[in-house]
């Protein structure tokens, strides 16, 4: 059992956590990082299965994400654009797959028209609402007490227009069904982008890759820190008392370390929070909030193939259909790779429904589902894989944590409030880059440095009162 004192310590290896502690040891502050896992990375992970190098996790990189650009550059690493060549693949509410090219789905004018008026309407809301505070504009409780299901279809009356806008915000970040977040909710996540038109943008959200994957972010900021960062070591207490001055005195017990610190990150989703036994408990208020944060469900399903056949075809890899049991296909080929490699996904209640048939009938309905877009030689991959962070122990779903409806405007407003010497640090509580790597990126620089200037405070608060005692004394 290690027994380490630091000045703070981290729960969670992931990006928010290893880019706190690397901000943290920059500003002079010592750090000790506890994971539960055997590896760091949190919800990036990049892995050999079956010969074939697979981003289980997070990977992409869009141009607004200036922040994980500026710290790829930092770590030196490169990236690569994702394959767009060609045509992409429609398959409407009638079953009918439609070759494109362009922004626009190929649907009817009074669709199309539909589509752009509720695009309008969300672009319009994510601009005035902003990502900081959206649960403080006037209009935050009518919008996080409807549904965006039905906020879509008071907005519009085209069945397959609200589909497909649906499809961007719930199958596609989320991974809820529409009817169970609200409007306010998917404005945040068109806001955090920079505005809904991005979400719609394959090319603009889906731009790059690293090469090499993205979990090695996490492996160079671990490799910094070094012994401070302890693995197999799930954090099961946190006991904290008041040092007087405005510090406190910390202990965090894992199953490998005890920490004395002054500080605590939980760098983890909200879901995860009840995992750790808080002494004292937390105040009512955090107790109730994270009980209407929760994670979504989504299979990555990956899928490689001697070659990448559809550019033969002329099609870029990309398609799309609300509809469909997979809903979104792309190209995910690795950089240099002769290979090609797919990769889907299935979300929400679609996610539910395959999850009660067996790992063979499965795979075979996935592989039917792509190869509506693609056709039939996406049924013989030689490597198929399914992601599904919704098994793992220390995730328990994807990709990040959404409020229920009516949990935004509610509790958003306190969940960056610290609980004494506690911050809560993670992409699930990020404004720009919600969801994303840069928004842990971001959620660790901005936990670091308000930690930096509560240590300050602290230090000069007892500074002070070490000056007033010895001026007592000399009087």
């Amino acid at each position: 059992m290690l027994n380490l004192d630091r000045d703070v310590v981290i729960v969670g290896a992931g990006p928010s956590g290893l880019t706190a502690a690397c901000e943290l040891r920059k500003a002079g502050l010592s750090v000790a990082v506890l994971e539960a896992r055997d590896r760091v990375g949190g919800r990036t992970w990049t892995d050999t299965i079956d010969g074939a190098m697979l981003e289980i996790g997070g990977q992409w990189v869009s141009p607004d994400q200036t922040v994980l650009l500026d710290l790829l550059d930092e770590l030196g690493l490169k990236t690569y654009s994702r394959y767009r060549d060609g045509e992409s693949v429609y398959v409407g509410a009638d079953g009918k797959k439609t070759r494109y090219t362009g922004d626009s789905f190929p649907v009817s004018t009074a669709t199309g028209a539909e589509m752009d008026k509720l695009i309008g309407i969300l672009d319009g809301l994510a601009a005035e609402i902003g990502a900081t505070e959206p649960w403080a504009h006037p209009k935050a409780r009518e919008l996080d007490t409807i549904s965006f299901h039905h906020w879509l279809r008071r907005n519009s009356n085209d069945e397959e227009a609200c589909n497909n806008i649906g499809l961007f915000i719930a199958g596609g970040m989320l991974t809820k069904p529409a009817h169970a977040f609200s409007a306010l909710q998917a404005v945040l996540m068109a806001a955090s982008a920079g505005s809904f038109s991005h979400l719609t943008d394959e090319d603009f959200i889906l731009d790059k890759r690293v090469i090499g994957g993205m979990q090695q972010v996490s492996l160079l900021q671990a490799a910094e820190l070094g012994a401070d960062v302890v693995l197999n070591s799930p954090v099961r207490t946190v006991r904290w008392e008041d040092a007087g001055e405005g510090g406190h005195r910390v202990s965090v017990v894992s199953e490998r370390a005890t920490v004395n610190a002054r500080f605590v990150i939980m760098a983890v989703p909200p879901n995860l929070y009840s995992r750790v036994s808080f002494d004292p408990p937390l105040p009512r208020r955090q107790h109730q909030m994270h009980q209407h944060q929760s994670l979504g469900l989504v299979i990555k399903v990956h899928a490689v193939y001697s070659t990448p056949f559809w550019r033969e075809d002329g099609l870029s890899g990309t398609g799309f259909g609300a509809g469909s049991l997979v809903q979104e296909v792309y190209d995910n080929t690795n950089h240099g790779d002769s290979r090609g490699t797919l990769v889907g996904f299935v979300s929400d209640e679609k996610a539910d429904a395959v999850f009660e048939l067996s790992a063979e009938d499965r795979r075979r309905a996935i592989l039917e589902s792509i190869a509506g877009f693609l056709g039939d030689k996406a049924l013989e991959p030689e490597v198929y894989y399914e992601s599904d962070w919704g098994s793992e122990e220390w995730t328990r779903g994807a990709y990040a944590a959404s409020y229920d409806l009516g949990g935004l405007h509610r509790y958003g407003k306190d969940q960056h409030t610290p609980v004494g010497p506690i911050y809560w640090c993670s992409s699930d509580l990020a404004a720009e880059g919600y969801q994303h790597v840069d928004g842990a990126v971001r959620m660790g620089q901005r936990t670091a440095a308000r930690i930096v200037d509560a240590a300050g405070v602290a230090a000069k608060a007892g500074a002070s009162a070490a000056a007033h005692m010895a001026a007592a004394a000399v009087d």
